[in-house]
């Protein structure tokens, strides 16, 4: 006496799918490892009349670190920055993690500010009534731009 066709059939699908799950489960752990992105996002940007300087607060808002590796004003590499975790106008909020200033690596949900002391020798100084366009660039070739009004 054999098994019937049915409970051979209900043993089949129930095989089926415990290695349909086992499988989802697998790729769903693959996906999450290759669909990492970046992505730093300029939360405040101000220009401090005492230092005459301009202040960006970044954030890494992606799933994977980022690196900041240079500041560009309207599209000009070279600006003179610095990167700190606390600013004179402009501080990370209480208790946020904050980056590894020594290599601007940002892991996510960090901050990190950047102090443009000046603009590239190509733009000169900062013009009063002017509005610049600044971007972060990564160390990935991603830029990040946010206009600032120098007032």
């Amino acid at each position: 006496m054999g098994i019937s066709p049915v409970v051979a059939t209900v043993i089949l699908v129930a095989i089926a799918i415990v290695i349909a799950i086992a499988v989802a489960f697998w790729a769903s752990g693959l996906v999450g490892v290759f669909t990492r992105f970046e992505k730093m996002e300029i939360t405040a940007a101000v220009y401090d009349t005492a230092n005459d300087n301009v202040a960006l607060l970044v954030r890494n808002t992606g799933s994977s670190p980022a690196t900041i590796d240079g500041v560009y004003v309207n599209g000009q590499p070279g600006a003179t920055y610095t990167l700190t975790d606390d600013g004179n106008v402009i501080d990370p909020p209480t208790g946020a993690s904050t980056c590894d200033t020594g290599t601007g690596t940002c892991d996510p949900g960090e901050y990190i500010v950047v102090q443009i002391t000046s603009p590239p020798a190509a733009i000169g100084t900062w013009a009063h009534g002017v509005t610049y366009e600044v971007a972060i660039h990564t160390a990935s070739g991603k830029l990040y731009p946010v206009a600032v009004l120098i007032p």
